[in-house]
């Protein structure tokens, strides 16, 4: 009688948090067989029918997605349109080669450049390269019937976004990665759905199979489990379901800690339509509304109008509740066609306000806008990446610049409060620098990153990108302390304000405002709860 086979823990990170227990689902096939069409004229024209197809198909997925997913197709959708790539496939075609070895052999070049940069943001984009890769081959090879059983857990090195908006997650299932990151574009994927995600299991996840249990609220993969496992699992996934439920009656409650101290809890949206789903009196406003969807490729550099309907339709949603509206953030992990420039290192380059104020007949549209938008609700702007004093007194001038225009043209408008994102360390070092701002915004991810100098999307210094740090948690501490001494409001708006761990931490270092994303709300209300400061 053979033995049972021996259990086996893998650890990895949490990327998503939640339990499954399900078959392991090979996400890394091997290709399939391309049969050649002949001659070069063929050939090119089977290579553009699959690039069309691939197009076709991605389109389709940004129509049904959200907003974060549709900027994560789009930036697809412009790569496979960009003559630069597909161009060396169609010449190595001329040469003799078959659509497909062609395709593969001009994205896998292109792949190389990607994989070897020093900046990790490009590092990062080799995963839309291969995603990229991928939907063209399987246009050419009609080889789409890829679907995993319901309930299963997607196992591989790394899972393409188009592959994760792909599958039907209604019935559970998880994803579980040798390699991936806590901060690329599935896991944020994975956060807002719901799906648990583990990542970084390495190489000795390799020979993995059968059913296992994901623990993505551990970072965890259970492999062959036995009863003891089993049991263990079903108690941590039912406590974890418990507090999510525990979590939901404090929704519609203010926030407070369990000692009766108020806490402020708005919420961070991307778009305009994320308001839609969300009952303004579930929270205390928008700690951060991005600007960057309205600079995507779809629509290029957005006029003055576009915006300002954008931002008045969140003003009047929110009534007399604040809206901080974060002046657009470009550069960094966001490009923005038209307006940034390639970098070697992106994130400490022309990006935020550093790009804002290179660019100012874009940035004074933008200003525009919000003048006007101001006179329907409670408006406060603030500006990313600033790192000098100098920054913040330049942009404020072209505010009031723009509104004497305004004023003087007749156009009705309102100058909001402005104030600045704390991101760069030496903004928290320094914040009396800063003693005339309308208010500190803390952005716990960059201001984690720079600090730690570990990238928040690199899964080999996921341990040290952790707000919970000594140091991280000094400099929030600084500029809280700061802020009550000289009656200025400060807030967090990074994805730490809605981590029940790191909450308590917050509120120790003096923080009393926090803004997380709308499927946080009830979580972090319920670890408030949990806290005594």
């Amino acid at each position: 009688m053979p033995s049972a086979p021996q259990t086996l823990r893998l650890k990895g990170i949490g990327a998503s948090p939640g339990y499954a227990a399900g078959p392991l689902f090979p996400i890394d096939r091997p290709e399939a067989e391309y049969l050649a069409h002949g001659s070069p004229e063929a050939e090119a024209a089977a290579l553009t029918t699959a690039i069309e197809r691939a197009k076709t198909r991605i389109a389709n997925l940004m129509e049904t997605a959200g907003a974060e997913s549709a900027a994560i197709l789009e930036f697809q959708l412009a790569m496979l349109e960009d003559e630069a790539l597909t161009r060396p496939a169609f010449a190595l075609i001329t040469e003799g080669m078959s659509a497909y070895d062609a395709w593969v052999d001009a994205i896998d070049a292109e792949t190389v450049g990607y994989e070897v940069a020093d900046d990790e943001y490009f590092r990062a984009r080799a995963a839309d390269m291969k995603d990229i890769r991928g939907q063209v081959l399987a246009a050419l090879t009609n080889d789409g019937d890829d679907t995993a059983p319901r309930g299963a857990i997607l196992f591989g090195e790394d899972i393409a976004p188009t592959r994760f908006l792909e599958t039907d997650w209604s019935h559970g299932g998880g994803i579980a990665l040798m390699a991936g990151s806590t901060a690329s574009h599935v896991a944020m994927l994975a956060r807002s759905h719901g799906v648990p995600m583990v990542v970084g299991l390495g190489d000795g996840a390799a020979a993995a199979s059968g059913t296992v249990l994901l623990d993505a609220e551990h970072g965890a993969l259970v492999v062959a489990p036995g009863q003891a496992e089993i049991d263990g699992f079903r108690s941590a996934s039912h406590a974890f379901r418990d507090r999510l439920a525990r979590a939901a009656d404090f929704l519609g409650r203010p926030a407070a800690t369990k000692n009766g101290e108020a806490v402020r809890v708005q919420v961070n949206i991307a778009e305009p339509s994320d308001v839609d789903t969300i009952d303004i009196a579930t929270c205390d406003g928008v700690g951060l509304m991005r600007t960057e969807f309205l600079f995507g490729k779809e629509h290029g550099l957005p006029d003055e109008e576009r915006q300002y309907v954008a931002y008045r339709k969140v003003l009047e949603w929110a009534g007399d509740k604040p809206v901080t509206i974060r002046t657009v953030d470009a550069g960094g992990d966001k490009p923005v066609p038209g307006l940034t420039v390639e970098e070697s290192n992106p994130f400490l380059g022309l990006r935020g306000i550093r790009l804002s104020l290179a660019r100012p007949e874009i940035f004074r549209v933008q200003i525009r806008a919000l003048l006007r938008a101001a006179v329907h609700g409670n408006l406060k702007v603030m500006f990313p990446m600033i790192a000098i004093a100098e920054e913040y007194k330049h942009a404020a001038a072209l505010f009031a610049e723009e509104a004497a225009n305004l004023e003087q043209a007749g156009v009705a408008h309102k100058m909001p409060p402005l104030g600045i994102m704390v991101e760069v360390p030496a903004v928290a070092l320094t914040p009396a620098s800063f003693a005339n701002v309308a208010f500190f915004s803390i952005g716990s991810n960059d201001l984690t990153q720079y600090v730690m100098a570990a990238a928040r999307d690199n899964a080999s210094v996921a341990h040290l990108n952790t707000v919970a740090n000594l140091g991280v948690l000094r400099l929030i501490a600084l500029v809280a302390k700061f802020g009550r001494e000289h009656n200025i409001p400060v807030s967090l708006c990074g994805d730490a304000g809605g981590d029940p761990a790191a909450i308590p931490l917050l509120l120790k270092a003096g923080l009393r405002d926090l803004s997380v994303v709308p499927a946080q709300l009830a979580v972090a209300k319920a670890a408030i709860a949990d806290v005594t400061v």
